[in-house]
This record gives C-alpha cells, structure tokens and sequence, in this order.
C-alpha cells in the first residue's frame, strides 16, 4: 500500500473509534397523536417543490426521491406502529402501519445527527387521544382536583378514603408510567436499539421532546379555559413532567423542547379557519400555557418552547375543509342506490366543481389528514421536527 493511502487509511480508522467510543446521544421524545405522526409520505413532493423547503427534502430522500434511511441514528417506538422493533431511522415511524407516515422524528434525527455528527437513537413514546391532565399526568402533580374534593367529602363524613385514593392514583399518569418503562427497558438494553452499542462508550440523556396539546386544550380540566390564567393548571402540570422525567431518568439536567400547539396556524388573520371561532381565545391562551414553563427560573438556558403555527399552511386548511362537500355527496349518491360504478362516475364530476385541476393536485400530493393532525401534511411536520432539533441544539450549545 502506497505511504499516503496507509495514513488515509490509518485515519479513517481512528475516525470511526471515535465515533464509536463517544458516549450514545439519546433523546426521548414524547407525546400524543402528532408525536405519533400522520403525515403520509404521499406528502413529500410539497416539501420538494417549494424552494423554501426543498432542501429539507433534499435531506429526506435518496437521489432518485426514496426515502433516506439514517445511518447513524436508531430509532425505538412504543405506541406508534403495530411493528414496534428498533431500526434505523426513516419513513415509516410515524402513527399507524408502519411504512407510510412519519412524525417530527425523522427530520429531528437528521438535524440533530448533523450536529452532534456521532451516533443518536431516539426513544419515541407517543399513544394519541391522551392529556396532560390525566393520561401522562407525572406522579409529584399529585391528584386531579375533582378527586381531591371527592376525597375531601369522604373525610367529612369520617369515611375510609385509602381504597379510593390509591384507585385514583392508578388511574391516573398511566401513559407516564408507560413512557418511562419503555425508556427505562431500551436503557437497560441499549444494544436492542442500537446495535453498534458498547458498554465501554456509555450513553448520555441529552434531551427531551415534549409535543402534545390537542386534549388538554378542549378538555372540562380546566373550568376557565378562554380566560388569561385559564390554562395555569396545565403550566403546572408540564413543569411537573420535565421534573419527574429527569428524576425518573436520572438526568437531572437534560435538556427539554417544548412543542406548542400550532393547527390553525396563526390565530390574528381574517381567513377561513377549521377551528370554531369562539374557540380561537382558548387556543390563544393555551399557547401561552404550553410556552410558559420555558420562561421560569428553574429551567432557565435548559427548556425552549417551539412555536409550531408559523409552519401552518392556510391555503391547505381551506382545501380540506371543502371536503365536507365531498363527504356530503358521497352519502347522498349511496343513498339514491346508484351502481358503484355510477356512483364513482357521478364522484368524479362532482369534485370537479369543488376542486380545479391545480387545487386537486394540491389536495393529493399535500393532504393526508384532518386539521388537528396538521392536515397530515409532510411540509409541516418536516419543518416542525426540524425546528425541535434547532431549539435542542440551542440549549446544548450555551
């Protein structure tokens, strides 16, 4: 071998011990249905061809448009895929069947995994249709108001309360306890999530990945919600979470990013909008309640909020409202006991007078799912999961 190749290669092989003696970065990321994520892949070509976004595609994909896999981030999931075995990131890890949907993981990997430049595995925890308030409800919140006042009505009446006070406890921050035993269990077996794993190298906790709000924000929780303070409950509850996270996994210093409630976009505009507009002063509030935590002295240059209406698509939004027009002529065509083949026929020109031919294509190649799933759009969430790892990588750098 030639003296420069010998010392290429002497080189490259000190590189890579480097790279595998470096402690494992992982990263929790938690949540309900949008951590889960329901952006179909069908989605993509929106990213590509916007210029704006296009080179976020660009990360995403293969030079012939098919998803990248990750080579240097690992991914385990609980709550997301019926196939919930660890691999190397791509498509696919989103909500639902796995291969077709993805959440704000797979740009937050890509992003993360540029800075850090040394191997990631993400531990994904995510069920959908789940609160703050009861479901995730972190153990030091202590129990929900409403049984604490049923408790308190007990004791008055000198009543033994200690079946019912544990019956509350169990019933509640199920899904809490869900998440750190996942954690827990791909801790304990790093080499299960992530092959190349050497005791030797160790790991290190670095961040935390909160994205969650659509039923705490409609939720009967919270008696003032729409008013200034009417959501501080929920303020509370979310510091509670960061702290019982990084006691339970012992990381008492780990990182967290918040992701605030952001379907509908901005709340300031006269435009159509999904969203009643008597509820607009509640998302309003909520919001801030969702942001605050970052604000509080305990957690100051270690938690960030990440505002996620600014990568809202409006002209989306009114897109897919119009297919409740859609919906509607569908039943009424089933209902006149057409053939199938009729019915389709009749399908065909009905849309024509709801979509134009550029509309529809838009509602294709950029749509995929309902208005509090972020329209199920890949644009969106790529831009979501990339701003999570902007924010992560803020704090990890003060």
């Amino acid at each position: 071998m030639k003296q420069p190749l010998l010392r290429a290669a002497l080189v490259a092989a000190l590189a890579i011990h480097s790279l595998a003696a470096a402690p494992l970065k992982v990263y929790l990321m938690a949540g309900q249905s949008n951590m889960q994520g329901f952006c179909s892949v069908k989605t993509f070509p929106q990213i590509e061809a916007d210029p704006v976004t296009k080179p976020i595609y660009e990360k995403m994909v293969n030079p012939d448009g098919t998803p990248r896999v990750i080579e240097n981030v690992w991914i385990s999931t609980s709550g997301c895929t019926k196939d919930e075995s660890p691999g190397q990131l791509t498509t696919g890890y989103g909500g639902g069947r796995k291969g077709g949907n993805i959440g704000p993981e797979l740009t937050f990997g890509i992003y993360m995994q540029e800075h850090v430049k040394e191997p990631i595995l993400l531990i994904k925890t995510a069920w959908g249709g789940k609160s703050l308030c009861r479901d995730f409800r972190p153990p030091s919140a202590g129990i929900h108001p409403t049984h604490v006042k049923a408790l308190e009505e007990l004791r008055k009446e000198n009543k033994d309360t200690a079946e019912l006070e544990k019956e509350y406890v169990e019933g509640h921050g199920k899904y809490y306890r869900m998440m750190i035993a996942h954690a827990q269990a791909v801790l304990a077996d790093l080499r299960k999530g992530y092959p190349a794993y050497d005791a030797a190298q160790g790991y290190e906790l670095k961040g935390f990945v909160w994205f969650q709000g659509e039923n705490d924000f409609g939720g009967d929780s919270y008696p003032n919600a729409g008013k200034p303070g009417g959501f501080d409950e929920y303020t509370r509850l979310l510091a509670c979470l960061i702290r019982d996270v990084r006691k339970d996994l012992k990381a008492p210093e780990m990182n967290a990013v918040i992701g605030v409630l952001g379907f509908n976009g901005e709340l300031e505009t006269e435009r159509y909008r999904q969203i009643e507009p008597k509820h607009i002063p509640w998302l309003r509030e909520f919001r801030k309640a969702m942001a605050a935590p970052a604000d509080m002295p305990e957690f100051k240059g270690q938690v960030a909020a990440v505002t996620t209406e600014e990568f809202w698509e409006p002209r989306l939004e009114e897109l897919q409202g119009r297919w409740k027009q859609v919906k509607a002529k569908s039943g009424e065509l089933r209902g006149q006991g057409l053939s199938k083949g009729a019915q389709k026929a009749a399908m065909d020109e009905y849309l024509k007078t709801v979509y134009n031919p550029e509309e529809w294509k838009l509602m294709e190649t950029g749509v995929s799912n309902a208005c509090y799933h972020y329209l199920g759009s890949a644009k969106i969430m790529s831009r979501i999961g990339k701003a999570f790892a902007e924010a992560m990588i803020k704090l990890e750098d003060k």
